[in-house]
């Protein structure tokens, strides 16, 4: 072999070594969502861009989810280099330094993300999160069954009227049931959508005092109506259900109305995943004797954990994912009516989405009337429609959705249910020393 061959060869070993090193792998733990799925199906697109970059990909249920990146970013073990996290984390790690700012420089855009979703993922006017998806719930029904019971939904309609609704659309023999409700316990899952009735009825989670009010009447009369109605016009095993337990029975046919997340709006209206796409309707959320809260505001979004190894790859991807480019990239895909919304300014002035999305303005609507500084009818310590902002409120609000779930599931009484939760949340806020 000659010396110049032997030079080739080692200067292309030493190439393929150096790519190999140069090569970062980052490790993104995220919900098993559909535009979370989505945005994994993108990988390649990704990689083809960014081909020193590979990404591997932890996806979970959402409440596993939240004690998985719970728990590494509290004990810095840097498991994670992308987070999906929401409007409730990302103000707390980012106060307590856990989280790497969001770089919104350059080209990025940070003025065209929706103003309430840019706020609640900032601290001190800091973004620690970039919103992947934005939303608040809305109330989603089927027209036609609507019609043939001779019933109408509205706007802001009252509770009752939704009840009466639930009941004239019900009919479980053909496996058709009034209303579906999250059922499943979680303070992210059952308790955001109670959260934000409770505060349509009244209640409030503390009172300027930080002492909890569970024991209320308002809190009472709202989990009393919620079970008497799922129990009355739900689907059997509601307190297992949670979002896409929900989803996948209303794209069956099998709800007359839901009321959750405004982003559901792009599936359900999909006749690629929706047996009644052609069918749905929109109003925003019920209320009892508040409008105040009635709707609940949240964004899943990406973070980075202080603890990370790998700050700049993992930068270059959520700026990548929550762009006006990623956005216009799954439209390429999968057309205008199923990109991720609830973000940005721009997509909702985009007549293709316009003229796609038939549930843009109910959405938009809903989202602009959300105000977590104002959220509950008596004054209230805290941030947060469907949460407070605190770092009790986590398992605070877990317990409160397992007593609740069990009340739904007819192991516990409702008075029972509230005051074993007031009792726990009691000892936690006294154990934190707010009094």
């Amino acid at each position: 072999m000659t010396s110049l061959s032997k030079t080739a060869i080692a200067c292309a070993v030493s190439f393929a070594a150096f790519n190999a090193f140069a090569e970062t792998q980052i490790t993104i733990a995220t919900v098993n969502n559909g535009h979370m799925i989505e945005m994994q199906k993108l990988t390649p697109e990704f990689e083809k861009q960014y081909p020193d970059i590979k990404l591997k990909w932890v996806t979970l249920e959402e409440g596993v989810l939240r004690q998985n990146v719970t728990q590494d970013i509290a004990n810095g073990s840097g498991l994670y280099d992308v987070m999906t996290i929401g409007m409730y984390e990302a103000p707390i790690w980012g106060e307590r330094g856990w989280l790497e700012p969001v770089d919104t420089s350059g080209d990025y855009d940070v003025a065209d993300i929706l103003p309430s979703i840019r706020g609640g993922l900032s601290y001190n006017g800091t973004m620690y999160a970039a919103p992947f998806y934005g939303e608040s719930s809305m109330v989603m029904y089927r027209k036609d069954l609507a019609e043939k019971a001779g019933v109408t939904i509205g706007d802001r309609d009252s509770w009752e009227h939704i009840r009466d609704a639930a009941k004239a659309m019900n009919d479980p023999a053909n496996g058709v049931y009034g209303i579906c409700l999250r059922g499943k316990a979680g303070w992210g899952d059952n308790m955001a959508f109670l959260s934000a009735m409770a505060n349509s009825f009244g209640a409030r989670w503390f009172d300027m005092d930080w002492k909890p009010q569970l024991t209320t009447d308002a809190w009472k009369n709202t989990v009393s109506f919620y079970v008497d109605m799922m129990n009355n016009y739900g689907p059997p095993g509601a307190s297992g259900n949670s979002f896409n337990e929900n989803l996948a029975l209303f794209n069956e046919g099998k709800c007359g109305m839901w009321i959750d997340a405004t982003i559901a709006a792009s599936f359900v209206t999909d006749p690629k995943q929706s047996k009644v796409a052609d069918k749905v309707g929109f109003a925003q959320s019920p209320y009892a004797v508040t409008e105040k809260g009635a709707n609940w505001l949240w964004s899943w979004a990406l973070g980075i954990p202080a603890a990370t190894k790998n700050a700049e790859a993992a930068q270059t991807f959520v700026r990548w994912a929550t762009s006006k480019e990623y956005i216009k990239l799954v439209a390429e895909h999968n057309g205008w009516g199923a990109v991720p919304t609830g973000t940005r300014t721009s997509t909702y002035e985009n007549p293709a989405f316009q003229k796609a999305a038939v549930f843009a303005d109910a959405e938009l609507k809903a989202i602009n009337s959300a105000n977590p500084n104002d959220s509950t009818l008596e004054p209230s310590p805290y941030v947060g429609v469907q949460f407070a902002a605190i770092p009790e409120f986590q398992a605070i609000g877990t317990t409160t959705g397992q007593m609740i779930s069990g009340a739904l599931s007819g192991s516990l009484s409702v008075d029972e249910a509230l005051e074993s939760a007031n009792r726990s949340a009691d000892r936690q806020m006294r154990q934190a020393g707010y009094y």
